[in-house]
């Protein structure tokens, strides 16, 4: 991952100057980019704490809801969400970096009208992409915002720099915890790097696989109380999700909870919780979180940090 992030550097670095010279490879401005797209950034601090599990039931919820919805998995190489949904994807965001195809051919339909992008298993072209291929890529992104009301970005787990690139992009990201304490301490991890340099970001917090709501609520306080104190910034508090094996039984089936029991405590919670996301939203999220937005922040990501 270090080195697909010091290619990715590399690359914008090499087209920034390219384009000082000469008027091609550029990002395009003529797109469409609906101003309104919420791009949400859905992390943790480790695997295994039901992050891309509750990304699917979210993107259902919200669906149910009217609006139209599209997961990004950018968990490259290691895309998952595609496998919990029992789908094969006939094309991943390789064919569309190999110029194979375009970003609309990939997306893939799921369940009530989501739309997923599959990242691949054992995708290695992100650590050799050309000048023009991430040109491509950016291209290919923007396309998204014309029919889409929310991009959710499944990230990998933990901090490295290609996960660290997509939460710095986005003005919402919503941290997954349990209440086990290394994943309190991860979660601890990934705040300090989520609120470097960006004071304005919205930062959510979602505690997983609580046994009662007192528990949830003494995670998000513990928290918080940190980031307060340590990290001069206030959480909010997204919610919390019950421990339910039935959301074990879902993945067997890979079917989401929210589609197989419909009627389960954790439906219900994940229901509350993208209501919540819609009631919660003001005028001021929704200028700052579209589209156009997070692609220029990613490439500034990634430059200013080489």
């Amino acid at each position: 991952m270090n080195d697909q992030a010091k290619k990715l550097r590399e690359i914008i670095n090499n087209l920034k100057k390219k384009n000082e010279n000469q008027n091609n490879l550029t990002i395009s401005e003529n797109v469409t980019d609906n101003n309104n797209t919420r791009v949400i950034t859905i992390t943790s601090g480790k695997g295994g704490v039901g992050k891309s599990n509750f990304t699917i039931n979210l993107a259902l919820a919200l669906s149910k809801l009217g609006y139209k919805i599209t997961i990004l998995d950018a968990d490259l190489g290691c895309a998952n969400i595609d496998v919990i949904l029992g789908i094969i994807p006939k094309y991943t965001l390789a064919n569309v970096i190999r110029r194979e195809k375009k970003l609309e051919e990939v997306l893939i339909e799921g369940p009530e009208g989501i739309r997923l992008i599959s990242g691949g298993s054992g995708l290695r072209e992100l650590t050799n992409l050309t000048e023009e291929q991430i040109v491509n890529l950016m291209n290919n992104l923007r396309s998204l915002g014309k029919n889409t009301d929310f991009i959710l970005i499944d990230t990998g787990a933990g901090i490295n720099n290609s996960v660290l690139s997509f939460i710095e992009a986005t003005s919402e990201v919503i941290l997954v915890t349990t209440p086990e304490p290394t994943s309190i301490t991860d979660a601890y991890a990934v705040l300090k790097n989520i609120i470097l340099g960006d004071d304005e970001k919205v930062v959510r917090v979602l505690v997983n696989r609580v046994e009662n709501s007192q528990e949830g609520l003494e995670i998000f306080n513990k928290l918080n109380m940190a980031s307060q104190k340590f990290l001069n910034i206030s959480l909010q508090r997204l919610g919390y999700l019950y421990d339910d094996h039935l959301v074990s039984k879902s993945v067997k089936l890979q079917k989401p909870v929210l589609l197989s029991y419909p009627n389960s405590l954790v439906s219900k919670g994940v229901e509350t919780i993208a209501s919540r996301l819609i009631n919660e939203s003001n005028s001021e999220i929704f200028e700052v979180s579209g589209l156009k937005r997070f692609i220029h922040k990613f490439i500034y990501s990634c430059k200013k940090t080489s």
